[in-house]
């Protein structure tokens, strides 16, 4: 194998373990919450840390990450987020209670974010010309690849094995990466340090995130009676008002505020802040309502939301012409509101959706008539209204700035994108939290739905605990059912709102060149590559 091959394969398996433990994570959560004791937090609480966290670790170090990267060598710092994810994810898989969990994944969260910047320079550097495209086109389908497959194989981990071995494969496969890594990767750095290393700024936006995120999350699951929550709130509220002074006052800040000069970059991370959040409010709660509410194996959920997922891999970067043709503001209005055309249609999914027990046994392999009607159509529209959004929306985020600037840019809008989705699942923790004790309240007369004791064993979106009434548990099915339908409502919203500001916002010239899009999938933004194009090619 040559240097420059064995590079492309250490880049290709560094960053597909990220995304893999991305993708199969929800599809573990309903199995992770039963399994794992948990102390201080409740079961939704703690699955919304899980998922939290990791998005918290990368978006607060992701653009750090980036200039360390350029600053003290590509191939140290890749080896180093390597090791610690490799370290991160052993322990995960040894996790004995939800809290350490949490904890262990804003870890793993923090290793992804020294993984990626550095995955896509190594190829860059490794190769050029023609050469240069086969590789990221190699890079790219497997990082797709991963995109598609990755819910359906992580379910069949957790229903064959355990949801431990979603972490502990990660162990073997980080091994032979560091070996690849040591054995053919050169190492590479600029000339000199492009700037200092922003502390304050990386320490403002990790407290502004997770404050305003655990305040609102505890606060809610507590009944707002914990002081802790107010002053989670407070610290988040304060990091946030300072964030956007530091900025304009550092001399070299994490984010550049000159960027946002350009009204298209703004409109469209604007735009990417919503629109992402409603991506991860549709798939976080859908896995979880197939699960704990509707009774899908793991196996099955990872499955189920494929179709929409598929779509996007197989035709987002073949559809990326249209915007020579028709112009990326209509696609990038049409697509989001296409995308809460079908999110609003999985809000017809009744709360007697049969379950789908996909497992080895071949009889069970085909999903039941509730999946055909009230779920397939859904992730279908949504999957076609986000084929004809990816491309165009980051070729349009590239386009707005200096080639210079790309770098960061790219940055500042993955870092966004990861932000958007943290602070909806949070604010929507508090609402359907409130709107499903409130129907639970209604449907089972004198429960005491403030109880920490009835809080712990009936949970929204998961399965009623031993020793609950037959009663309760159609009661609790009823309230998730109108709970997850709430979210739903939500996320179209927000893919409206999204829809409004690229059509209202956006002012793109007619001649501008058009940038085609290698990485299909939105859901990972992070295997993203753009390659500039000519207006008449295919």
């Amino acid at each position: 194998m040559t240097d420059r091959r064995g590079t492309l394969w250490a880049a290709i398996l560094g960053s597909g373990i990220v995304f893999l433990d991305s993708s199969v994570l929800t599809v573990a959560l309903p199995r992770i919450a039963r399994d794992l004791p948990a102390h201080v937090v409740g079961t939704l609480e703690g699955e919304s840390y899980v998922y939290n966290g990791y998005l918290l670790g990368e978006s607060a170090f992701l653009i750090l990450a980036g200039w360390l990267t350029d600053v003290h060598g590509r191939r140290r710092i890749f080896t180093l987020g390597l090791t610690a994810f490799g370290v991160s994810s052993l322990l995960s898989g040894l996790a004995p209670s939800l809290e350490w969990l949490i904890v262990l994944r804003v870890l793993q969260g923090i290793s992804g974010a020294l993984i990626v910047p550095g995955s896509l320079a190594l190829v860059t550097a490794s190769f050029s010309g023609e050469e240069q495209g086969r590789a990221f086109g190699v890079w790219s389908g497997a990082s797709a690849g991963v995109a598609v497959l990755g819910p359906m194989l992580g379910g069949l981990l957790v229903d064959a094995l355990s949801w431990r071995a979603v972490f502990l494969i990660n162990v073997p496969l980080v091994l032979v990466a560091v070996w690849l890594t040591r054995r053919y990767v050169g190492e590479g750095r600029v000339a000199a340090p492009s700037g200092s290393l922003d502390l304050p700024g990386t320490v403002l936006t990790a407290l502004a995130l997770a404050g305003l995120s655990v305040g609102a999350i505890s606060g809610q699951q507590r009944g707002w009676s914990s002081p802790s929550a107010f002053v989670a709130l407070g610290i988040g509220a304060i990091a946030t008002a300072l964030l956007p002074w530091w900025m304009l006052r550092a001399r070299d800040p994490l984010v550049p505020p000159g960027l946002f000069r350009s009204r298209n970059f703004t409109v469209t991370n604007l735009s990417t802040l919503v629109i992402y959040a409603a991506l991860a409010v549709t798939f976080y709660y859908l896995t979880l309502f197939l699960q704990g509410t509707l009774g899908y194996s793991a196996a099955a959920a990872g499955v189920a939301t494929m179709p929409g997922v598929l779509l996007l891999a197989l035709f987002s970067s073949r559809l990326g012409g249209l915007s020579a043709r028709y112009g990326a503001r209509w696609l990038l209005t049409l697509g989001p509101i296409l995308m809460a055309v079908g999110v609003l249609w999985l809000c017809g999914i009744p709360s007697t959706s049969p379950a789908w027990d996909l497992r080895a046994a071949a009889q069970t392999f085909t999903p039941p008539s509730g999946y055909v009607t009230s779920v397939l159509p859904g992730l279908l529209v949504f999957g076609l209204g986000g084929t004809l959004m990816v491309a165009p929306l980051t070729a349009t985020v590239m386009r707005s700035v200096p080639v210079e600037r790309a770098g960061v840019a790219s940055a500042v809008n993955t870092a966004i994108s990861d932000v958007g989705p943290q602070l909806a699942v949070a604010v929507l923790f508090v609402a359907m939290t409130q709107n499903f004790y409130g129907a639970l309240a209604r449907d089972a007369p004198g429960l005491d739905v403030a109880s920490a004791a009835v809080r712990h064993a009936v949970a929204p979106l998961n399965v009623p605990g031993p020793g609950v009434s037959e009663q309760v548990r159609r009661a609790a099915r009823d309230a998730s059912t109108g709970a997850f339908r709430l979210a739903m409502v939500v996320a179209a919203v927000l893919l409206l709102a999204g829809a409004v500001i690229n059509g209202a916002g956006l002012r793109l010239p007619s001649g501008a060149p058009v940038v085609r899009v290698a990485s299909a999938d939105p859901l990972w933004r992070r295997c993203r590559h753009v390659v500039p194009e000519s207006r008449g090619a295919s």
